[in-house]
């Protein structure tokens, strides 16, 4: 039988992980606490990580420096982290990854938009955003595709070719002045085409008019294409006269098409509307377990993180409270036939009385995780375990 998409331990994370096999993992997503104003739930057995209120960065930074580091151990070389956090400990999270991971394997620093309207109770500014915070396992070898298909509109595709096909007018002029006749003298040559008919040529035809690059000053520019590859694909260039702040002149465009496999690069703000909301995260979980989580994350969210890796990748989250990086997996799994596995981690600390976990009945968050990726199998399929399975040892 085919080893099971999702497994979960209970316990602690840094117990755990240091059971991992060293580069078992592609891809892992942290959602540590976040240091807010009750007591720390992961707590060590050093002194600074039972300090006091004056010390609660310290703490903070000293619980998560090991399992950072352990985190780093077990990632391939190809591999990366995504940790979620807020304004409380983000400055003091970028300078440990720095630490653990070497500033020169910082990736991006994302904003996340997971509360549209803000949150509009206490003082100040209502705040609508996290930060997700990327970091490389080895930035020379990480695998890490920062596209996806989603961000791609169509509506940017205003052009209809005769076969039905769809794409976008891109000049071929390069737009950087970085590019000139002087830095790139190999681009800066006569392209020969007729505005009437849109043909483009290297060499004159009947009809053809001259064309060099040039800025919207008239200073000389290059093209982005050699002169071998416009010979070649000279189907997807069009001639056109444009009207630019000098008056009417002739010039080329690439024609861009749109493809069923076309992808975008993923912007470093990622808004609600895409991934979605706390609230369409508890409504997430209500759906499969009942009200047992007051703020989980999105599927959308840890579906655009694990998809920067292949369909294969090894998925990992320590810090799993209510199970979305398995949901997201399972999903992602259902949706393209992926091979992913995830493994999802969490201790077994009590639910805070009166929460919405308790109520539901759980008496600890490893029971609200167990039970969502229980019912995430029962309903999406893919196959549930407990315990480390062999999917994270090396391959």
């Amino acid at each position: 039988m085919p080893a099971p998409r999702n497994t979960f331990v209970e316990g602690d994370n840094l117990d755990v992980l240091a059971g991992l096999a060293e580069g078992s993992v592609d891809v892992a997503y942290l959602d540590p606490p976040y240091n807010r104003d009750t007591a720390l739930l992961y707590r060590d057995r050093s002194a600074v990580a039972r300090a006091g209120a004056a010390d609660r960065h310290a703490a903070w930074v000293a619980m998560m420096r090991p399992r950072l580091a352990e985190v780093r151990r077990v990632l391939a070389p190809e591999g990366a982290v995504f940790v979620s956090i807020d304004d409380r400990e983000v400055a003091h999270l970028r300078l440990l990854l720095d630490e653990v991971f070497g500033e020169a394997a910082f990736v991006a620093q994302v904003v996340v938009n997971l509360n549209a309207k803000g949150r509009q109770l206490g003082g100040g500014f209502a705040v609508s955003h996290e930060y997700l915070l990327v970091y490389a396992r080895d930035a020379r070898r990480c695998r890490l595709d920062p596209t996806s298909p989603d961000n791609v509109d169509p509506a940017d595709f205003g052009h209809t070719a005769e076969d039905g096909r769809r794409y976008r007018l891109l000049p071929l002029r390069n737009t950087n002045k970085r590019f000139r006749p002087s830095t790139a003298p190999t681009l800066h040559y006569p392209l020969h085409g007729d505005p009437g008919t849109g043909r483009v040529s290297c060499v004159p035809f009947d009809g053809a008019t001259e064309v060099h690059p040039v800025f919207g000053d008239g200073a000389p520019a290059v093209w982005r294409w050699s002169a071998p590859l416009v010979a070649q694909r000279s189907d997807d260039l069009v001639c056109r006269t444009v009207r630019g702040r000098l008056g009417e002149r002739v010039d080329v465009f690439q024609r861009d098409w749109l493809t069923p496999e076309r992808r975008k690069k993923l912007t470093t703000i990622w808004l609600a509307e895409e991934i979605g909301s706390t609230d369409t995260a508890v409504a997430e979980v209500t759906a499969l377990v009942g009200k047992a989580f007051d703020s989980p994350k999105p599927t959308g969210l840890l579906r655009r993180v694990v998809a920067t890796y292949p369909a294969d990748a090894r998925v990992l989250d320590p810090f799993a409270g209510s199970g979305t990086t398995g949901h997201a997996v399972a999903l992602l799994n259902a949706a393209d036939g992926g091979t992913r596995t995830c493994l999802s981690i969490n201790a077994g600390e009590p639910v805070r009385p009166g929460s919405a976990a308790a109520e539901a009945g759980f008496a600890t968050v490893a029971d609200v995780t167990r039970a969502r990726l229980r019912a995430v199998d029962a309903t999406l399929g893919g196959g549930y375990a407990e315990g480390v399975g062999e999917g994270f040892r090396p391959r």
